[in-house]
């Protein structure tokens, strides 16, 4: 009976361990930058939302079974023109009173190159939800600034999306319907 036990309490440890072998890390927004760039007539306008949070699982073993998940707040769009972001926030672009977050939950992580992977996802805006991939590079990990943590970096994430996609129409001919996404993050380890 007791041979029975140990072997029953040895195998759902066994089961457990690739569970451990993901890291967690927490996304630090004072550190991270999620910023855009629409064109408006012709040039190109930027701005960058300033509240953000998510959790990145990494599997060092198989990146495949690593993940993540973004929750942005809309209402924290900053384009450094407060007349503008006001308009941002309405109905007009991202309704923030009907839609507070704009969210991305991984479906899939594939390395495609030694550091580069491809993260595909649901990315939801303004209710819609699109499979979009976004390529981003893993910077890797290092002791961060306090004793015994580990930050980790994934940088230079770009990805393009049709703003019309997601039910933003306002000012067709004046603002460009492609808008460039643009993704560095640091996170730290829970």
């Amino acid at each position: 009976m007791r041979h029975s036990f140990l072997k029953t309490l040895a195998v759902l440890a066994l089961a457990a361990l690739p569970a451990l072998a993901q890291d967690s890390y927490k996304i630090d927004a004072v550190h991270s930058e999620v910023s855009f760039k629409v064109r408006h007539l012709l040039a190109k306008t930027s701005g960058r939302f300033t509240k953000f949070s998510g959790t990145i699982k990494v599997d060092a073993a198989d990146v495949s079974k690593s993940s993540v998940e973004v929750s942005i707040e809309a209402a924290s769009i900053a384009t450094d023109n407060d007349g503008r972001d006001k308009h941002l926030k309405s109905a007009d672009f991202f309704d923030v009173e009907k839609f507070p977050t704009i969210t991305f939950k991984s479906t899939s992580v594939k390395e495609v190159a030694k550091g580069k992977l491809e993260v595909t996802g649901d990315f939801t805006l303004r209710g819609v939800t699109k499979r979009i991939t976004i390529p981003i590079t893993n910077a890797g990990t290092q002791p961060g600034m306090q004793p015994g943590s580990v930050i980790a970096g994934f940088i230079d994430g770009a990805v393009t999306i049709n703003r019309n996609d997601y039910g933003i129409k306002y000012g067709p001919g004046v603002l460009g319907d492609d808008v460039a996404i643009s993704l560095n993050i640091e996170a730290g380890k829970k």
